[in-house]
C-alpha cells in the first residue's frame, strides 16, 4: 500500500487546479492521503470539498476564535477503499479521532482511552493546543496513523514558541501510550521542523542547536528513540532533498528550501518469527520513500523572476508531497467506516426533517425580502388594494396614482413592448414602487416572472413611445406614463420642437425644452469628466516616473530592486524597503539573490 503526505496550502485552490477533488486524489495514486493546511472551517465542509467517489475522508478544522487563526490550518485524511461498509481493507480505518487530546467530540465508543497519559495537563491547556485543527488520528488495525500539521514559530515570537513546545510535548505523551501497548505508529505531515543541516539549504553553524530540532532528533532510533525517519532511512546522504520553499521569494528556482514534511514510523514488524530482535516495521515493510518533485510550482522553462517572471503567478502549493510504499500488509477483520467520516457531516448528509416541515405546504403568495419587498399577487387582489396603496391625503383616489412620482413609479413590462394593446385579463404585468416597496402583479394566464429592479426615471424616458395605449388602462389607477401618447424618440432626434400654439399641449413643449437643457448638461458633464480623467492620468504617469527614478539598483547585479512593506507588527510596521529582485538561492550561486537591502526614505506615519 502507498501513503502520501501533502501540505496543499489551501484545499480549495488545489481542487480548482486539478478540476475536482477526485482528480486531485487520483493524481497522487495512494491508498492513504494525508493533507495539511486545508484552510477550511467546519461550516464550509460541503460535498464537493470533502467527498470523492471511492474515498472515505476525515477532517479536523480549527475551533479557535483567535484573530488570524479562524479558517487557518486544518488537516484531512483520505482513504481509498472499494467499500465503506463490511470491508477488510487496511486503508479503511477501524476507528478515527479528531485531535490528539481526547477532549474533542469523537464518534460514540471510539478511542475511549485517547487522553491516557495526559493527566498532568489541565483541560484548558489541552483544548487550547488541540483547538487549531492540527491532527487526525486513524487506526488501521496494523498501525495507528497520526496526520499532523505542526505549528510554526519564528525566533522572536515567544507566545507561539511556547505554544509549539506544549503542542509537541502533549503529542509525544499521546503516542507513548499506544507504543507501550505494542502498537505500531506512523506520524506523517508537515511538522515545520527541519531536523539537521542536511535538510536545510545554507544552514547556519548553529542551525542544529534549535530546541525543536534537538527534540526531533531525540525521537529517532539512532538517538535511542522509537521512530525511523523513513526518508533518511532510505536516503541517508541525499542532499538538496527539500519539500518546502518560501513562496514569496521565488526560492524554488534555485531549490532553496528545507525538508519539513516527514514520514516517521515506529514499532515491530508483522512477521510471526521467534527471533525479532533485528526486525522492525521500517526495515521489513517499507519499500520506498521519496519526494514527488513533479508537484513543485516552479518547473524548468518558467520565466526567471528578473526576466519578467516575477509577475507570473505559479500554480500549486509551496510544498511537495512525500510518499512511502509498504510491503506485505495483510488484510484486517471486517469493519465499516467510523462515525467521524465526512459522509456523516450534516452539511454533506443533510439534516433530518421534522414532521412539521414535511407536512407544511408552500403558500401561493410569498413575500421575499431582496432589495425591497417583492409581493406576488393576483390582479383581483391588486384591484382591491389599489385604493389603499395609491391614495394620497387631500387628493381624489382617481388621480392619486398619476399625481406624482415621489410616492411611486410605474414601469411597463418588457413583455408588452411590441404589443398594440392589452386587456386586464390577458396582460396585467406591471411593477409598482411604493415608497421603497416593490409590488409585482400578474394575472392567472401570464407565467410568473421575477420582478427586475427598476431604475430611476429620467426626463428622456418621457420621450420614448409607450407600448401600452391609455385606452386599456382601466380606471386610471395603474399608470401615469401610459396616459400620454408620445412620439417615437428616434423621430424626435431629427425634428425641431413644435411651437406651443401648434402643438395643442403646453406641457409637451416644456418637456422638449427641458430635454434640450438636459442634453446640454450631459455634454458638459462628459467633457468635464474627460478633463478630470486626463489630468488624473497625467498625474499618475508623473508619479510613476518619480517612483521609477527613486528605485535603487542592487549592488550584486546592478538591477532595479523591488519594493516591499513590513507586515510584521512592531516599530517598523508599514515601512517600505527595497530588496534584490532575483530569486532567493544559495550564496554560492551568483545568479541568485544578492541579499541587497535598503530602507525607503519615508518612515511610516505614527497612528
Amino acid at each position: 500500500m502507498k501513503i502520501v503526505t501533502y501540505n496543499v496550502n489551501g484545499l480549495r485552490p488545489r481542487i480548482a487546479q486539478f478540476g475536482s477533488l477526485l482528480k486531485l486524489l487520483n493524481s497522487l495514486d495512494a491508498d492513504i492521503i494525508c493533507v495539511q493546511e486545508t484552510k477550511l472551517r467546519r461550516q464550509e465542509l460541503t460535498a464537493d470539498l470533502v467527498m470523492a467517489e471511492g474515498y472515505e475522508s476525515f477532517f479536523s478544522c480549527t475551533r479557535t476564535s483567535e484573530r488570524g487563526r479562524t479558517g487557518y490550518s486544518g488537516v484531512a485524511t483520505f482513504c481509498r477503499v472499494k467499500s465503506a461498509f463490511s470491508s477488510d481493507e487496511v486503508a479503511l480505518p477501524v476507528a478515527a479521532e479528531e485531535g490528539f487530546t481526547g477532549l474533542l467530540e469523537i464518534g460514540k465508543g471510539e478511542m475511549a482511552a485517547a487522553a491516557e497519559g495526559l493527566e498532568e495537563f489541565s483541560k484548558d491547556e489541552l483544548l487550547k493546543v488541540d483547538g487549531e485543527g492540527r491532527c487526525i488520528i486513524t487506526d488501521h488495525g496494523h498501525f495507528v496513523l497520526f496526520n499532523l500539521y505542526g505549528p510554526r514559530a519564528v525566533c522572536d515570537d515567544t507566545e507561539r514558541i511556547e505554544f509549539k513546545l506544549k503542542f509537541f510535548k502533549i503529542l509525544q505523551k499521546r503516542w507513548e501510550s499506544p507504543l507501550l501497548q505494542g502498537r505500531r505508529i506512523f506520524v506523517v505531515g508537515d511538522l515545520n521542523i527541519a531536523p539537521t543541516s542536511l535538510d536545510r539549504c545554507d544552514a547556519e553553524p548553529e542551525f542544529e542547536n534549535n530546541q525543536f530540532r534537538r527534540w526531533f532528533r531525540s525521537m529517532l532510533v539512532e538517538n535511542k528513540g522509537s521512530f525511523f525517519d523513513v526518508f533518511r532511512a532510505k536516503h541517508p546522504n541525499r542532499r538538496e532533498a527539500y519539500t518546502c520553499w518560501p513562496q514569496n521569494t521565488g526560492a524554488e528556482e534555485f531549490n532553496y528550501g528545507s525538508r519539513i514534511d516527514h514520514i516517521l514510523c515506529a514499532g515491530s514488524c508483522l512477521h510471526q518469527e521467534q527471533d525479532l530482535q533485528s526486525h522492525n516495521f521500517a526495515t521489513c515493510h517499507v519499500k520506498e520513500c521519496d519526494i514527488l518533485t513533479q508537484y513543485k510550482r516552479w518547473k524548468p522553462g518558467n520565466s526567471l523572476r528578473w526576466k519578467g517572471g516575477q509577475s507570473i503567478k505559479l500554480e500549486g502549493s509551496d510544498h511537495a508531497p512525500v510518499y512511502t510504499s509498504l510491503l506485505e500488509i495483510p488484510s484486517v477483520f471486517q469493519h465499516s467506516t467510523p462515525s467521524l467520516s465526512a459522509r456523516y457531516i450534516p452539511m454533506v448528509r443533510g439534516l433530518q426533517q421534522t414532521l412539521v416541515s414535511v407536512l407544511m405546504k408552500r403558500q401561493t403568495a410569498e413575500q421575499v425580502n431582496s432589495d425591497g419587498d417583492i409581493i406576488k399577487e393576483s390582479c383581483s387582489e391588486r384591484e382591491r388594494r389599489s385604493s389603499d396603496h395609491c391614495s394620497t391625503p387631500g387628493v381624489p383616489s382617481g388621480n392619486s396614482c398619476s399625481s406624482s412620482s415621489q410616492d411611486f413609479e410605474v414601469l411597463s413590462s418588457k413583455t408588452n413592448e411590441h404589443s398594440n394593446g392589452f386587456s386586464m385579463e390577458d396582460t396585467c404585468n406591471t411593477l409598482v414602487t411604493l415608497g421603497g416597496q416593490r409590488t409585482k402583479t400578474m394575472c392567472g394566464s401570464e407565467p410568473k416572472k421575477k420582478a427586475k429592479r427598476s431604475s430611476q426615471l429620467s426626463l428622456r424616458s418621457f420621450f420614448q413611445k409607450s407600448s401600452i395605449p391609455s385606452s386599456g388602462v382601466g380606471n386610471g389607477t395603474d399608470t401615469a406614463t401610459n396616459q400620454i401618447d408620445v412620439p417615437d424618440s428616434n423621430h424626435l432626434l431629427n425634428e425641431t420642437p413644435i411651437p406651443e400654439n401648434q402643438s395643442g399641449s403646453p406641457k409637451q413643449c416644456e418637456l422638449n425644452s427641458s430635454a434640450s437643457i438636459e442634453d446640454q448638461d450631459e455634454v458638459d458633464v462628459c467633457s468635464l469628466e474627460k478633463e478630470k480623467n486626463s489630468f488624473a492620468l497625467m498625474e499618475w504617469q508623473r508619479l510613476q516616473q518619480v517612483m521609477q527614478n527613486s528605485i535603487p539598483f542592487c549592488k550584486g547585479h546592478r538591477e532595479p530592486c523591488v519594493a516591499r512593506v513590513v507586515r510584521k507588527r512592531g516599530a517598523n510596521f508599514g515601512r517600505r524597503f527595497y530588496v534584490c529582485a532575483r530569486a532567493e538561492g544559495p550564496a554560492s550561486n551568483p545568479e541568485a539573490n544578492c541579499n541587497y537591502f535598503k530602507w525607503a526614505a519615508s518612515k511610516p506615519r505614527q497612528k
